[in-house]
């Protein structure tokens, strides 16, 4: 192996994401309280900020004003406060209706919230990081967690650039980089893959429920100025998913500049393995509800990624010797409110808090900061995701019509403070029936128009991966989606993975193949989580890999 260069720093974040930068920022601003320089690196492995951040997004600007009280001054992208809410059930792929606002639980209203672009927030949060004198590193992916004689964490190492498929070194090779830290802050988002290496290293989650997951597959759009409501936020429920008995919804935001950013969250504990999420998307768009916006208007982007929905049950030990988790990569997303980012940002500025606080007191690193897990404890975040506990399970076990109602009395009548918590220990990979069991879906053509084919979809999102570089998709068995996969579930990677990813081949002779089409790679981590083997494991790709989000 090269010898990698090292770089010595008080303080290492993962990921440029909302929790990373907020956690940037706070120990920005508390170098400069007390005088001191600041030594403290962001690795990001998108191309740029913000390359890999997909969102709806309605954020609650509550950290944010926590954060930089003065951000309108500062001109943070916050252009379309929320104008009115609407919640639609859609009872069939022609008709739907308006909950009145007196059924509609307070987790979906959405005053004083702002419609964003959560990868602009982040391009903006970047620079007032910089500003404060924090290092940021776009296109450096964090591929290894180092560790110390002790066990304690020691930092992180970047990839290595320039290996080609084979494993062999091109003439284009570099070593990564390691980055040795007396604290690592690990905010990769949700599923990240060190963060799943560690929750798993020192049984971070042995105390605490089962994680579960949604998809977030989104689109961005320019509209008919005619049919353009600056602020006005859509939620809908039922239809198309309650024909497969599949949890989840749909929403549509109008930004500023006549655009609307629209999508559909599917829970990935569904059991029909001919489920394709991405597919249920396109054909929700067709409603009439929905496809009244989108006519005469342009489809500019597209996108998709894995969303924790566990919530308080499932969150793991924060801390362990030299790092912590923080966001997504500890799953703070609020499920019934559909937002992360606000308890991302905050969870990242209690986790810099808790830092800044053991570096000032002449701590040289290594220990388990229990500051970061008693601010969390005592913070609004822990509050809020509290009173949310018990909608996800509860959506798992009565399904999205009596899920619905259960939330009402859940949110509305008793504010989360019902006497018990529900749980749903069943993992998402473990809930498919096999596909005999399961009616086939057939789905419509795409139109070109309002639908589309998911390839062309996948171009729209600007994903590029160098082509010759080891695959980022590793099966631990490559047998299994033949041999048990296909004969059970008919390979559901076929449909599960939003990018055509997954392929079943059939090579002259009849004999099938099963391809991995890995430059196709959107990063949403669907496979690491839905696969029923558990046999794909998402890794780094080589820095700068990957989707390149314009403003999602």
């Amino acid at each position: 192996m090269s010898q990698r260069e090292a770089m010595e720093v008080d303080v290492v974040i993962v990921g440029a994401g909302p929790s990373g930068l907020a956690a940037a920022c706070r120990l920005g601003q508390l170098c400069q309280e007390q005088g001191v320089e600041p030594n403290i690196v962001v690795v990001e492995k998108g191309s740029e900020v913000g390359a890999h951040i997909l969102s709806g997004a309605v954020m609650d600007p509550r950290s944010m004003n926590e954060l930089f009280p003065n951000w309108k001054e500062l001109g943070a992208p916050f252009n379309a406060p929320v104008s009115g809410d609407e919640v639609w059930f859609m009872t069939s792929p022609e008709k739907g209706m308006q909950v009145p606002n007196a059924f509609v639980p307070p987790t979906l209203h959405n005053e004083g919230n702002q419609v964003i672009s959560l990868g602009n927030v982040c391009r903006w949060l970047a620079q007032q990081a910089e500003g404060m004198g924090i290092q940021i590193f776009p296109g450096f992916a964090a591929s290894e967690v180092l560790f110390n004689e002790d066990g304690s964490v020691k930092g992180i190492a970047t990839g290595d650039m320039g290996i080609g498929h084979n494993g062999e070194k091109k003439a284009s090779y570099a070593p990564g980089m390691e980055l040795h830290a007396k604290y690592t802050i690990f905010a990769e988002g949700c599923r990240g893959h060190l963060g799943k290496q560690l929750i798993a290293k020192f049984g971070l989650d042995k105390n605490s429920g089962t994680q579960h997951y949604g998809i977030g597959i989104k689109e961005l759009w320019e509209i008919d100025p005619a049919k353009h409501k600056q602020g006005l936020v859509i939620h809908t429920m039922g239809w198309p998913l309650t024909e497969s008995g599949s949890n989840g919804g749909g929403f549509l935001y109008h930004l500023e500049n006549n655009q609307v950013t629209l999508g559909m969250v599917v829970d990935l504990s569904y059991s029909n393995p001919h489920l394709s999420p991405f597919d249920e998307m396109q054909r929700w768009k067709t409603h009439p509800e929905i496809r009244k916006y989108l006519e005469g208007g342009k489809r500019v982007s597209y996108g998709a990624r894995a969303i924790n929905k566990g919530g308080w049950q499932a969150i793991p030990k924060l801390v362990f010797p030299g790092g912590m988790l923080s966001g997504c990569d500890a799953g703070f997303m609020n499920f019934p409110r559909i937002k992360g980012s606000h308890t991302a940002m905050k969870t990242g500025m209690l986790a810099a808090e808790a830092v800044f606080a053991a570096i000032q007191s002449g701590d040289t690193g290594g220990k388990e900061l229990a500051g970061y897990p008693d601010a969390f404890r005592k913070s609004w975040v822990a509050e809020e995701l509290y009173a949310a506990r018990n909608v996800a399970p509860a959506m798992h076990k009565f399904g999205s019509l009596l899920g619905a109602a259960f939330t009402f009395v859940d949110q509305t009548i008793f504010k989360g403070k019902l006497p018990f918590t529900l749980q749903d220990p069943i993992p998402d990979h473990a809930t498919l029936k096999p596909a005999a069991e399961c009616p086939k879906i057939n789905y419509p053509k795409p139109d070109g128009k309002i639908s589309f084919a998911k390839l062309d979809s996948v171009f729209l999102s600007n994903t590029n991966h160098e082509e010759d570089q080891p695959c980022h998709l590793q099966l631990k068995d490559p047998s299994i989606p033949l041999s048990r996969n296909l004969p059970l579930y008919d390979e559901p990677a076929q449909r599960y993975c939003p990018a055509g990813v997954y392929e079943i081949v059939q090579k002259e002779g009849g004999e099938k193949k099963f391809q991995i089409n890995a430059q196709n790679c959107v990063h949403c981590k669907t496979c690491d989580i839905k696969d029923p083997a558990q046999n794909i494991t998402w890794v780094v790709p080589e820095g700068g890999g990957g989707p390149n989000y314009p403003n999602m």
